[in-house]
């Protein structure tokens, strides 16, 4: 199972998001590296984890404050294309998508995430896949209901999809295995990812006993939480 790497962006920095709470986050405060700054951070989570690819939530762009172009351009820059960005900014429809990565540039490899919270054309799933970008559908939840649409429409998913409870985001409760599982009774051949809540080696098992491909992982990478075995 894939362990995927989070990377939140707000006011400028990589912060520590818990529950989804957003007007309460704070820059990160990591046993990786000693500052905030999103480059630096980045490396050092790919570094510690071993992989090819990095979520990116730009919350000043899902908060509809402003995309953080330069830092996301940055990110292409110093990652380069043997490094996979997921990124979530918010994306309301592929036109959206075609400008922020236009203004990123070349770099490392962006994949649009989708995410309900914000998604507003469902065609823009079809019109990402036709561009080649392979794009990813993140299924968000939230004190207990689903955001958005598409949750119970699995003919629109593309073949990957996050199931993202944002209440177990660094919340240190364990995964949402019971929604994990009510997706993917409709999945199908999809590759599932969950998202939010992973404490340690035993969440990542039981995660992957649930039939999980890959998740997300925030917290537990900057504690240290997982150990080299986990992340091999």
């Amino acid at each position: 199972m894939q362990v995927i790497p989070v990377l939140d962006l707000l006011d400028g920095h990589v912060v520590h998001a818990v529950r989804g709470e957003r007007s309460r986050y704070r820059p990160i405060r990591s046993s990786l590296c000693a500052t905030s700054e999103p480059v630096a951070v980045a490396r050092a989570l790919l570094r510690a984890t071993g992989a090819p690819t990095l979520y990116v939530a730009d919350l000043g762009a899902i908060l509809e404050r402003g995309a953080h172009v330069d830092a996301l351009a940055a990110l292409c820059d110093a990652l380069g294309q043997g490094v996979s960005i997921w990124l979530d900014a918010g994306f309301s429809d592929f036109a959206s998508v075609r400008a922020l990565f236009g203004a990123c540039g070349a770099g490392a490899s962006l994949v649009p995430v989708f995410g309900t919270e914000s998604l507003r054309d469902a065609g823009a799933i079809a019109d990402a896949a036709a561009a080649g970008y392979e794009p990813v559908l993140s299924l968000d939840y939230h004190g207990g209901r689903a955001l958005g649409s598409l949750h119970g429409d699995s003919a629109c998913w593309p073949m990957r999809v996050i199931v993202m409870t944002l209440d177990q985001v660094g919340a240190r409760a364990g995964p949402d295995l019971d929604t994990f599982a009510a997706v993917r009774e409709m999945a199908g051949e999809r590759l599932l990812f969950g998202a939010g809540g992973v404490r340690d080696r035993s969440d990542l098992a039981r995660a992957s006993r649930a039939g999980a491909h890959g998740w997300l992982v925030g917290s537990a990478v900057h504690e240290l939480a997982l150990g080299v075995s986990a992340l091999a």
